[in-house]
C-alpha cells in the first residue's frame, strides 16, 4: 500500500490534515501517516501518527516575532526536537508517495526536507493580514502543488509566477461528517469555542459568565461548549467551580458534563465534531483559531474577547465584518452579545461577510484529488 505523510504544526492544522486524509480515502486506498511538528498527537482518523513529537507550550503559536512564545519552546526543547524531526524526514521521506504540508512555511521547508513531491497547504497567510515574502515565496516555488486560503493570495502569488490555487479547508471543518449531534437546544443556541491550548479552561469560565449573564437578558439562550482533544473535563469542572457556575458529570462520553448558573443549565460540554455544534448555532463566542473561523465560513456570527495579541488582530484582519471583538468584561460583553442576538439584520451581515472571506466547503477534496494523482 502506498503511503502519505501529513506534516502539521498546531491543533486546528492537524484537524485540516485529517479532513483532507478522509477524503484522500475516499479517492484511493492510501496509508496516511502524520507528523506532529510541535508534538500535538492527532485524534482523528485515519491520521496515524509517526516521528518524534513533544507538546510545546505555545501550541505551534510562535509566528509573526512572537518571541516569548518562541522563547517558552526553546525552554521546553524545540531544538532537539526540530533536529529529531528533521532527521526523521531525511531518513524516512523517500518511503512516501507524497508528502502534505499542512500550515505555515515551517512546515512546508521540514516537509521539503523529504525525498518526495509536496503539496502546500497553506494556512497561515493571506494578502488580508500578512502576504507571503520574497523567500516565503522562493520555497512555495519548491512544492509540487501549492493550495493557500484565499483567491486574493492566490491571485498575488499568480502575478509572481507562481500557480497557487485557493482552497480553505476551513469551510470544511464547519460541515459534520458524523451522524451525533449536540443534544442542548436553545433560543439561540451558542457554540463556545475556548480553543484548544492549556488557557481554554480560563477562557471557558470567562465565556460561560457571559453567557450565564446574556440569560439573565434572554431566559432562551444556552450554550455547547466545545472540548477539544487532550483537554480534560475535570479541570473544566474545577476551573469553572471557581468562578461560581455548577458542573454536573453526565454519562456521556461525547456530553460529559452539565454547567449550570444557579438551578439553570446554561451549557452542556461536547467533545465531538465542531461541525456539529457549528450546524446547530445562531452564533459563536470564540477565542479559538480554527474553530473561530470554521464558523465565520458557515455564516455563523463570531463574538471574541480581547487578550488574543497579535493572534487575534491577524484573526480579525482575515475574517473582517464576519468577527467582533469586544473589551474583555463580561457584564458589558453580556450586553453587547444580547442585543446581537436581537439584531437579525446585523448577524446576517456578518454571516455574508464570513461566507466571502472563506469560501464554499470542497476544499479538503480538491486537495485530496492532488495528492491522488501524486501518489499515482
Amino acid at each position: 500500500m502506498k503511503s502519505v505523510l501529513f506534516v502539521s504544526n498546531g491543533h486546528g492544522e492537524a484537524a485540516i490534515a485529517a479532513r483532507i486524509a478522509r477524503e484522500t480515502g475516499k479517492l484511493a486506498n492510501l496509508r496516511c501517516d502524520h507528523l506532529a511538528l510541535v508534538g500535538v498527537a492527532s485524534p482523528w482518523a485515519p491520521l496515524h501518527d509517526v516521528g518524534p513529537r513533544r507538546k510545546m507550550p505555545s501550541g505551534g503559536i510562535v509566528a509573526m516575532g512572537n518571541v516569548r512564545n518562541l522563547a517558552r519552546d526553546v525552554v521546553a526543547g524545540l531544538g532537539p526536537l526540530t533536529i529529531a524531526q528533521w532527521r526523521f524526514l531525511v531518513r524516512t521521506g523517500g518511503d512516501y508517495s507524497a508528502i502534505a504540508a499542512v500550515g505555515d512555511l515551517f512546515a512546508l521547508f521540514m516537509a521539503l526536507r523529504a525525498r518526495a513531491p509536496v503539496v502546500f497547504v497553506g494556512t497561515a497567510k493571506s494578502v488580508y493580514v500578512a502576504p507571503y515574502g520574497r523567500f516565503e515565496e522562493r520555497l512555495i516555488r519548491r512544492a509540487a502543488v501549492a493550495f493557500v486560503r484565499d483567491a486574493a493570495t492566490a491571485q498575488r502569488l499568480h502575478a509572481h509566477g507562481i500557480p497557487a490555487r485557493d482552497a480553505n479547508v476551513m469551510a470544511d471543518l464547519g460541515v459534520p461528517e458524523q451522524p451525533q449531534r449536540p443534544s442542548m437546544t436553545g433560543d439561540p443556541l451558542v457554540a463556545i469555542f475556548p480553543g484548544s491550548r492549556d488557557d481554554a479552561y480560563e477562557q471557558a469560565a470567562f465565556l460561560l459568565t457571559v453567557l450565564a449573564g446574556v440569560k439573565a437578558m434572554r431566559p432562551g439562550i444556552r450554550g455547547v461548549l466545545s472540548v477539544a482533544p487532550g483537554l480534560k473535563a475535570e479541570r473544566f469542572a474545577a476551573t469553572l467551580q471557581g468562578v461560581g457556575l455548577r458542573v454536573d458529570p453526565r454519562a456521556d462520553s461525547l456530553e460529559p458534563f452539565s454547567v449550570y448558573a444557579g438551578g439553570n443549565e446554561i451549557a452542556r460540554a461536547w467533545t465531538g465534531e465542531i461541525g456539529a455544534a457549528i450546524e446547530l448555532a445562531q452564533l459563536v463566542l470564540g477565542q479559538a483559531g480554527t474553530a473561530n473561523e470554521a464558523a465565520a465560513a458557515a455564516g455563523v456570527p463570531v463574538i471574541a474577547f480581547e487578550g488574543g495579541g497579535w493572534y487575534r488582530r491577524r484573526q480579525v484582519a482575515l475574517l473582517g465584518g464576519a468577527l467582533r471583538v469586544l473589551p474583555r468584561d463580561s457584564q458589558s460583553g453580556a450586553r453587547e452579545v444580547a442585543e446581537l442576538v436581537a439584531n437579525e439584520r446585523e448577524r446576517e451581515r456578518m454571516a455574508r461577510i464570513g461566507r466571502e472571506r472563506l469560501g464554499a466547503p470542497g476544499a479538503a477534496r480538491r486537495i485530496a484529488e492532488e495528492i491522488v494523482r501524486l501518489c499515482a
